[in-house]
Order: structure tokens, then C-alpha cells, then sequence
């Protein structure tokens, strides 16, 4: 018999991961919903057509397609060349995973225009799929935690998501740094270098400094075409180093010439007196070697790494003024951000971060002598449940070392025994199962246990 398997990259959550999970999500929408972003969500699946092209070639490739249902193979020409034509396998996939929750959310807006006030904030905590090789960090089915604002040209908007990461993060208990870029920059230093028609291809490249190191980034530029003399000029602006202040000084000299990347210099300006005046607990700081490879940013971009632990990327997100105008509807500006769930559930394992509480089920149980005490236990345990207590009572009158080694196994803090001698006297036996110690208490004693 074949043992059970689940697919690579995904995985199963117990109880208790799930109280973690659930944690997380909490923490991110109760902050969400204190700068006015409201909740949304859109099918598992979407057509094809709405998602291939968004994410680049490489995007592509990473698609989870949905076989047709039915008779898959009658519009295929040759059943022959199918694994070697991708029209072909186009043509029995006409629907895909979801690959992130922006180019979905982009086709909601799109749809639903009229219903829709602008500016609109909206948030959506969903599962997303990548074909992608798994590997630590990094699954092929994960849970992101978007929030998007279109409708607005508004660097306001950027200066919240700067508040909203530094917010969330502040709960989590997990110190982080708050990358910013700006890809108006990134265009102005290929303008600069003489090589425009290779934007792409250049912050691609830096992208991997981190990674692969600057010896390997210039190799790849190489690689690209990319001449000699402009990769030597982009040496400098590459390690640029100092303060955010310092960077834009040095920056606003290299790109003197170049209109874009001095408005790209503006803008990330204006979001740095902003925050100044606001103060945030975490770093900002101006990254020039942070170019996610996206094709949609076109402005300010963002990515939050973990200070204390050896992860990827566990927020990312940036301005894309015209994803819309894929769908129809040009013109609509946006940015947004996503927090990595599954990265942040693996960070505050590791910095055991997590709040007792938070993993917490049943605060309270009651063991179970037989049907007698059962009908005396049932209206206290209606009782407390209105208080907003967690109780629960043994189901079956099972041996003693049964019904505590379940609470036991359970966490569960306090364990409460009501016998002949509780039931005429009307005061219960408290158990505390970290000491040992028993006591003896009335109902509104066992609230103060929990409050």
C-alpha cells in the first residue's frame, strides 16, 4: 500500500501552528484595519489570460496551469508536440493558480470599476502557488498578506505602507530593515550609463548582489550585452554607501543629467521627510541593489528583511501606476505591499516570538466522574463560555490518569474537579497543572483564574 504523501513544498499545520498562523493574520489585519483598508478576496484560480505576461518570462514558467476538464485533447492539433509547444499546451489549460494577489486584485478593480470609490484600500490575505523549486524559506503553496491602494498618485499612500511594515513588525517582536528603492532611479542610472534599452536586464542583475556577489553581477552584465565602459560607471552607484541623506546627495550629482532619475530622487526624498517627521521604530533605508525583477513597479519599492534570522525577503511591494491598463482600464495608479505569512510563521519560530496566549485553546477543563456531575457541570460551563472563557468538559467518564494526561498533552493551564463534596458545598477543586497546587474556589473565583 503507497504511504500517504503530501506534494513537495507544500505542508500540513497541527493545532497549535494553526493558533500561530492565525496569530499572524490577526496581527496584520488588526493593523490593516487601522489605517482603513478593507478586506477582499478572489478565486483560487484565475484564466490564463489574466495572468501570463505580468510576471515576466520567468513569471511564467513558475504558473501552476489547470488541466481542461472533459475531453482535454480535441483542440490539440498534435497530441505529438505538445510537451514541445507551449501554444499547444495553452490550448488544454485555460485556467491557472493564482501567482501572487495584485494582478487578481488589478482584474477586480477592473470588473467591479463602478461599484469601487476611489481611492480604494483594500486588503486580502490568500493562499498564492509557484512552480518553484522549494527550498528553506521558500514553498510552492504560501499565504501572502496583501495591501494594495489604487486610485491615488498620492505619495502619502507609500508613506503608510512604510507605517503599516514598521507597525506590524513592532508587534511581532521582530527587528527588522525596511529596504527602499525607487525604479525611477534604476531607469535614470541606465540612462546615465548609456544604456536604456537595458534596464531590465541591469536591475536584474543587481538584484542578486546579495546573492551572488559583485564579481558574478558584473559577469552577468556581460553576459547581457552590456559594454565595459557602462558597467565601470555603474561600479560607484552600485556601492553607493552612507546615509539615506548622503546616497541622495551623491545620487542627485550622478543623475544631474537624467529628468526620471531625478524625480525617482524626489520622490524617495519626499517619503523620507515624511517618516522623518513621523518616526518609525525599524531602519529605512535607500537600497540601490534592491530591483525586484517584477515588471509592474515603476516607482517607489519596498522589501523588510529579518535582522536576527537568515531568511529571504518577508515583505515586498512598490508603486505600479498602470496595471490596470492590461485589463482595459488605463491610467489607475496603485502600490501595495505583501507580507510573506509563511516566512514571518518561520522567523517567530526561530526567535521564539510568539505570545503564550496566542497558542493558547482551552483555558480550562473539567473532568468528568459520570452522568450526575455532568448535568451540575453543564450550566457552568454555559456560564463561563459567556464570559468569553475557553472551557471545555471531558467527554466520557474516563479513568483519572486518562482525562489529565489529555490535559496535559493539551496545555491546558487549569483542570477542575466537581465531585459529591464540590457539588454540595458549591466550591470546585482547582487544579493548576504548571505546580500541582489544588484549591478550592466558587464561579466567579474560577473567572478571576483566566482574568
Amino acid at each position: 500500500m503507497q504511504k500517504p504523501a503530501i506534494p513537495k513544498g507544500t505542508r500540513d499545520f497541527s493545532p497549535e501552528e494553526m493558533a500561530k498562523r492565525n496569530y499572524i493574520f490577526e496581527t496584520i489585519r488588526n493593523v490593516y484595519h487601522l489605517y482603513g483598508f478593507k478586506q477582499i478576496e478572489t478565486p483560487a484560480m484565475e484564466n490564463l489570460s489574466t495572468l501570463m505576461g505580468k510576471y515576466g518570462e520567468e513569471g511564467d514558467k513558475l504558473l501552476f496551469k489547470i488541466l481542461n476538464s472533459g475531453d482535454f485533447l480535441s483542440g490539440v492539433d498534435n497530441v505529438e508536440t505538445l510537451r514541445a509547444t507551449s501554444l499547444q499546451a495553452s490550448k488544454i489549460c485555460e485556467k491557472g493558480l493564482r501567482y501572487d494577489l495584485t494582478v487578481p486584485f488589478a482584474r477586480y478593480v477592473v470588473m467591479h470599476q463602478n461599484e469601487i470609490t476611489f481611492p480604494f484600500k483594500r486588503y486580502q490575505i490568500q493562499p498564492v502557488w509557484r512552480a518553484d523549486r522549494p527550498q528553506k524559506g521558500r514553498y510552492r503553496e504560501f499565504f501572502q498578506c496583501d495591501a494594495d491602494v489604487v486610485g491615488s498618485d498620492s505619495l502619502m499612500n507609500e508613506v503608510e505602507l512604510v507605517q503599516i511594515m514598521d507597525e506590524v513588525y513592532q508587534h511581532f517582536g521582530i527587528r527588522v530593515c525596511i529596504k527602499m528603492n525607487n525604479r525611477k532611479i534604476l531607469s535614470g542610472i541606465a540612462e546615465i550609463i548609456g544604456a536604456s534599452d537595458k534596464i531590465t536586464d541591469i536591475t536584474v542583475a543587481i538584484d542578486k548582489l546579495d546573492k551572488i556577489g559583485l564579481g558574478n553581477v558584473n559577469t552577468e552584465l556581460v553576459s547581457k550585452g552590456i559594454s565595459q565602459q557602462a558597467i565601470e560607471k555603474l561600479q560607484p552607484i552600485i556601492l553607493l554607501n552612507g546615509t539615506n541623506r548622503e546616497k541622495l546627495e551623491t545620487l542627485k550629482k550622478s543623475l544631474a543629467t537624467s529628468e526620471t532619475g531625478l524625480k525617482g530622487i524626489e520622490e524617495t526624498e519626499y517619503i523620507l521627510n515624511k517618516i522623518d517627521l513621523l518616526g518609525i521604530a525599524n531602519e529605512l533605508e535607500l537600497d540601490l541593489t534592491l530591483a525586484r525583477g517584477l515588471n509592474y513597479y515603476t516607482g517607489a519599492i519596498f522589501e523588510v528583511k529579518a535582522l536576527d534570522v537568515q531568511i529571504g525577503s518577508i515583505t515586498g511591494g512598490g508603486r505600479y501606476d498602470n496595471l490596470t491598463g492590461v485589463f482595459g482600464m488605463p491610467g489607475v495608479s496603485g502600490v501595495g505591499i505583501s507580507f510573506g505569512a509563511d516566512r514571518i510563521f518561520d522567523v517567530l519560530n526561530q526567535l521564539n516570538l510568539y505570545p503564550a496566549d496566542s497558542v493558547q485553546s482551552t483555558q480550562i477543563m473539567f473532568v468528568n466522574f459520570g452522568e450526575k456531575e455532568e448535568n451540575f457541570i453543564l450550566p457552568i460551563l454555559y456560564t463561563l463560555r459567556k464570559e468569553g472563557i475557553k472551557v471545555e468538559l471531558y467527554p466520557e467518564p474516563a479513568k483519572m490518569k486518562k482525562q489529565m494526561s489529555y490535559a496535559d498533552s493539551n496545555k491546558i493551564p487549569y483542570v477542575i474537579l466537581v465531585g459529591e463534596n464540590e457539588m454540595n458545598s458549591g466550591l470546585l477543586t482547582v487544579r493548576n497543572m504548571a505546580t500541582g497546587e489544588q484549591s478550592s474556589v466558587d464561579i466567579q473565583q474560577i473567572k478571576d483564574l483566566i482574568f
